[in-house]
């Protein structure tokens, strides 16, 4: 089952972690900066590596979720996997959009494996605030001076684009229900493996008393080198991690425009045959879009929206009769 775009936040993430496990403990942790809304509020789902050690991850709210489970439920699919329609494109090359235009909306994969969609008036400012990557254009022509290349799907149907998606938001409390286990030969072959089971956990306890023995001689080693390039920072206490990541630079923090782009845009959608897109700009920590309004009463409906979505922000006249919107990150 497709799902929009505009509801899925897609983030690559690096996560220098051994095993799927540790990944999904620490996903939280490595997103929470990324996003507006509170964890709580929202379902991590953990998809492909996209390069070493850097992750797909998709962030929906649970309450889009729960919908989808019932439209789903509904249409005789219970158990369909939920993969945001984005990610049915082609992955472009490193730097590159592969884009697919409607009249209504556009959806965008990127070259490091993620995407969004958004309504169709805004994709040319995206583009600019993106740095104007080049694009491989899948679907209604884009305006030439935007350098779009006309691309095509081959033989490559939706449903074999989709066969192993890079992200299914079926994971975790919304997982899909796995088929019963076969009997007889079935069983007989989980006793097999429950006793190479046991055979590996007598294996691992020997390996993991040799690892607690080269542990020690590594913060050994990594205590005379702290001394050597950090003299007197403390090193004899029991947080010798602690005291090398207080040397570390900090990390860069990512952009808060394309979330807040991608919010706003969820926002924007449902009008988008009643307003065109003047000019998008980030001031500080706003985004601020000039519209054209082509219904009356948009600038009434556009504060219940941005109300409705909890974003923080404000729309104001403008002389000539245009609006202005002002969204900041959370």
């Amino acid at each position: 089952m497709l799902v929009p775009g505009e509801a899925v936040r897609l983030l690559a993430v690096d996560l220098p972690l051994p095993n799927r496990a540790k990944r999904l403990e620490a996903l939280p942790f490595a997103v929470e900066e990324l996003i507006a809304d509170p964890l709580d509020a929202v379902h991590l789902a953990l998809g492909v590596e996209l390069s070493p050690r850097r992750f797909l991850v998709g962030v929906v709210r649970h309450a889009q979720m729960a919908a989808w489970l019932d439209e789903a439920a509904a249409a005789g699919h219970a158990d369909a996997a939920f993969v945001p329609d984005s990610l049915a494109l082609p992955r472009p090359g490193e730097g590159e959009w592969a884009v697919e235009l409607s009249d209504t909306r556009a959806t965008v994969r990127a070259g490091d494996g993620t995407g969004f969609a958004l309504p169709a008036p805004m994709i040319r400012a995206a583009w600019e605030a993106a740095g104007q990557p080049p694009i491989r254009n899948y679907g209604v022509a884009l305006p030439e001076d935007m350098g779009a290349m006309p691309a095509e799907m081959g033989d490559l149907s939706l449903a074999r684009r989709i066969a192993e998606p890079a992200l299914d938001l079926r994971q975790g409390r919304y997982a899909r229900r796995r088929a019963a286990q076969l009997p007889g030969w079935g069983r007989r072959l989980f006793w097999v493996g429950a006793i190479g089971l046991a055979a590996h956990v007598g294996i691992a306890a020997a390996d993991t008393m040799m690892l607690r023995t080269i542990a020690e001689r590594r913060a050994d080693d990594t205590r005379t080198l702290i001394a050597a390039a950090a003299p007197g920072t403390p090193t004899s206490g029991d947080d010798l991690a602690g005291s090398v990541a207080d040397l570390l630079p900090q990390p860069r923090r990512y952009s808060a425009f394309l979330p807040l782009l991608s919010r706003v845009s969820g926002v924007l959608a449902p009008m988008g045959e009643q307003v065109a897109v003047r000019t998008i700009g980030f001031q500080g920590d706003a985004l601020v879009i000039d519209l054209e309004p082509l219904a009356p009463g948009l600038a009434g409906r556009l504060n219940a929206a941005i109300s409705d979505a909890r974003l923080s922000g404000q729309v104001s006249q403008l002389p000539g009769g245009a609006i202005r919107l002002t969204a900041r990150g959370a």
